[in-house]
């Protein structure tokens, strides 16, 4: 009470309960709530719970702990190189829904009547045995279900055995980096690039080695002048992350066979592929590889909701065992909670109808992104053709870039209330382009037609 602890009204134990954790006798906690209530810190009704008073005596009036400073060390902590590697705010980042966050999908159409009655069918009367312990590599028939719809969908070739749940696509990234990196190899990295796969390479100790993109995607030739010793190379080949380029076939065929030249390992990011709107949907990296060198990571929660936090990994044969004893190092196996309503949300269609009525809602919202950037920056700011995804692109004409940078372009969008983020972020080296990244998944038409008015208007102004 004289700390502030227990404020004003805030109700005590049971004199019963008091005692019995305490273990003393009753009467001696009887005694010393009547001292506390003789001498006013305390008051209480007949039939009513001991509560502290509401009026403490004058003399109480002491400062509490509210206004007591703490002691801080005159040495900062130590701490590993690791935090002081991601101390950097991840660009983009932001916790309001406001346009155009780059990862925010529509909510509003998810099927969540469907979701629940799964959840609500498992939980109903859960198996005891899944209650206990988990599978390090996750729940079977969830796994039997990534792997169907892998197959179909994504030509990827794999059976349930080399598909590994995880807690989203960035603990798949980091198994991946743990279990195939040493301290100091060098990675190829995509530059621009992913700041969750710079962050899962460095993680290791390994050393990250910036390698250009073009029009084809990651520059091969480039990499094996960079950096011939690398171990690994981490691409985002189906819709590059951040500005949207596709890796042409002929380039995934000379990364394959740059892996099989060296012994080389291949991380490959499939983390929106599903949100395609022209053609086919390109088939991943891992269906064309013939020699086990590809590492495939995927998530359910960009298409269906973030806080999900469901990912996978499909692994070659003749490593699942190694990515397994990283698992049980780790956390032993995943939270079972939503893998079987996941399991059951595969196997009824229910996922692919969500994502065939997504992708046509997005693929409208995308048209009006562009039509309105074309309307109201008229050449100033041009869309990156880009076939798939959540968001877009948008690059600096040169008078642009002679007039304004594209941090200050983010600082002035969001003292006006809008979310863009900086193409340069991205970059590990000098950055060579100006542009920013604009989600529109998540945003209606009309949304994204008046925020791109909005921002027109407060850059004029500025």
């Amino acid at each position: 009470i004289l700390d502030g602890r227990l404020p004003p009204g805030s109700r005590l134990p049971s004199s019963r309960l008091l005692a019995r954790e305490l273990d003393v006798s009753r009467n001696t906690v009887l005694s010393a709530f009547d001292m506390l209530a003789s001498e006013g810190y305390t008051e209480a009704e007949t039939g009513s719970a001991t509560r502290v008073s509401s009026v403490l005596p004058e003399a109480l009036q002491i400062p509490t702990h509210m206004d007591r400073q703490p002691t801080i060390p005159r040495t900062p902590p130590r701490l590993s190189e690791l935090v002081h590697a991601r101390t950097r705010p991840t660009p983009g980042y932001a916790a309001e829904i406001i346009p155009f966050h780059v990862s925010a999908p529509d909510l509003s159409h998810f099927p969540f009547r469907v979701w629940s009655r799964l959840l609500s069918r498992f939980w109903r009367h859960p198996p005891q045995d899944l209650l206990i312990s988990g599978d390090p590599a996750g729940y079977r028939p969830l796994r039997q279900a990534i792997a169907a719809y892998l197959r179909a969908f994504r030509s990827v070739e794999c059976d349930e055995q080399q598909v590994i749940i995880t807690t989203g696509a960035q603990q798949a990234l980091t198994f991946a980096a743990q279990v195939l990196l040493n301290p100091g190899d060098r990675v190829w990295l995509e530059n621009p690039g992913y700041p969750g796969l710079q962050h899962a390479i460095t993680g290791t100790g390994a050393v990250g080695v910036p390698v250009g993109l073009d029009e084809e995607g990651l520059d091969i030739e480039a990499g094996r002048a960079i950096a011939p010793d690398a171990r690994v190379v981490a691409v985002t080949p189906s819709h590059h992350y951040p500005t949207g380029v596709t890796m042409s076939l002929a380039r995934r065929l000379a990364l394959l066979d740059w892996a099989a030249e060296t012994d080389g390992w291949i991380i490959e990011d499939d983390y929106d592929s599903e949100f395609r709107y022209a053609g086919r949907p390109l088939s991943a990296l891992q269906g064309l590889d013939r020699r086990g060198h590809v590492i495939y990571a995927g998530t359910f929660s960009k298409v269906m909701f973030p806080a999900l936090r469901v990912g996978y990994l499909v692994v070659p044969s003749n490593v699942v065992d190694a990515f397994l004893a990283v698992r049980r190092a780790i956390d032993d196996h995943p939270p079972i909670a939503v893998q079987p309503a996941l399991a059951a949300f595969l196997e009824g269609g229910h996922f692919a109808s969500h994502v065939r009525r997504m992708r046509g809602l997005y693929a409208e919202r995308r048209e009006a992104l562009v039509d309105s950037l074309e309307r109201h920056f008229q050449g100033m700011l041009t869309p990156v053709p880009s076939e798939a995804g959540m968001h877009l692109c948008a690059m600096f004409s040169a008078e642009y870039e002679n007039r304004i940078t594209d941090k200050e372009m983010v600082a002035i969008a969001r003292q006006n209330g809008i979310n863009v983020t900086a193409l340069s972020e991205f970059y590990l080296a000098e950055p060579t382009t100006q542009g920013l990244m604009l989600g529109f998944a998540g945003f209606t038409p009309d949304v994204l037609n008046s925020a791109v008015q909005q921002l027109a208007r407060a850059l004029e102004t500025a």
